[in-house]
């Protein structure tokens, strides 16, 4: 036999496992389905934002301001193929809540009767505000295991500790918070890791040199390694009005110009190159549509830094 075809045999083994390297396809590591993606007066589509590692049912759900509406437009939209219900009471497995304002919480206040035994995750100020505001005898039936008595018991809280990383129970999950200033009340953004890749979603904030703080910086300094190195897979970030809104009338939320302004400095950090291209999903705008379209024009004009700019539709699933 020629000694050729003597040596395909090796060379297939040898060479095989390069071959199949080359041709698996780079996979997503996130999914994530949006139940409401504005800020403002349409109580059908408030922030909430459930998130998994791809190929999982475990959910969290990151902020809960519409829950019902927003599952029912993901059964329509095919994101899930069974009912809403089970959606609630079994794929969320727990509820991380950004700050108490009621258009991150309300889905979550007003479903408690019809939901299943979970977690609510969030900074301490956070879960005393629930405990004391709304999960009271005098505002609502206290689903929760503390605070006024009778406790139903439903939901447990768990206090996240700033900058520590907390393994999420029912999931293979792990978040760790960061405070972010939010006009007279503290916010947070939550950096999710799966298996050591990462998501970091920001509720409600302003910019830094607004509010006077240094939330955001810190934040983007504990980003800029996972930037560098492939392993943040996308921010999502609020911008809830364009340009011509008034500094002094922020309330603690960003336009089109902060947003930049703080994507440079992100940028100071990780670098022009590794920021390029990055996943920025834009979040909690505010109605009118026609201020809606002024923050879109508006971002497309200042994105120098060629960032992925995504505006999530409420219902459809993003891979990332």
């Amino acid at each position: 036999m020629n000694l050729k075809y003597k040596l395909l045999p090796f060379l297939y083994i040898f060479l095989f496992p390069v071959i199949l390297v080359a041709q698996t396809p780079k996979t997503s590591t996130f999914r994530l389905v949006p139940l409401g993606v504005l800020g403002g007066i349409d109580e059908s589509n408030l922030s909430a934002y459930m998130l998994a590692p791809k190929g999982s049912n475990n959910y969290i759900c990151l902020d809960a301001g519409t829950i019902h509406y927003g599952i029912e437009k993901a059964v329509t939209c095919k994101s899930f193929n069974v009912p809403g219900n089970a959606v609630l009471r079994q794929y969320i497995k727990g509820y991380f809540i950004s700050h108490p304002h009621l258009d991150h919480i309300a889905g979550l206040i007003i479903n408690s009767p019809e939901d299943s035994t979970k977690n609510i995750y969030a900074l301490n100020g956070c879960i005393e505000t629930i405990k004391t505001h709304y999960f009271t005898w005098k505002s609502w039936a206290n689903f929760a295991d503390q605070g006024e008595t009778p406790a139903l018991k439903k939901y447990h809280y768990k206090v996240l500790e700033p900058g520590t990383e907390t393994a999420i129970e029912n999931t293979d999950l792990k978040v760790r918070a960061f405070p972010l200033s939010h006009s007279n009340l503290t916010s947070t953004a939550f950096l999710v890791n799966s298996n050591n890749n990462y998501l970091l979603y920001l509720g409600d904030t302003g910019p830094d040199e607004i509010e006077k703080s240094s939330n955001m910086q810190n934040l983007w300094q504990a980003a800029a390694p996972l930037i560098k190195s492939k392993k943040l897979k996308a921010i999502l970030i609020e911008v809830s009005f364009p340009n011509e809104q008034p500094d002094k009338t922020l309330f603690g939320h960003l336009t089109p110009k902060w947003l930049m302004a703080e994507m440079d400095k992100l940028a100071s950090f990780t670098g022009t190159d590794a920021i390029k291209g990055l996943n920025i999903i834009i979040t909690h705008l505010k109605p009118p549509m026609t201020s809606i379209s002024k923050i879109k024009t508006q971002l497309k004009v200042a994105n120098k830094l060629q960032l992925n700019l995504i505006y999530p539709q409420q219902g459809k699933a993003l891979n990332f």
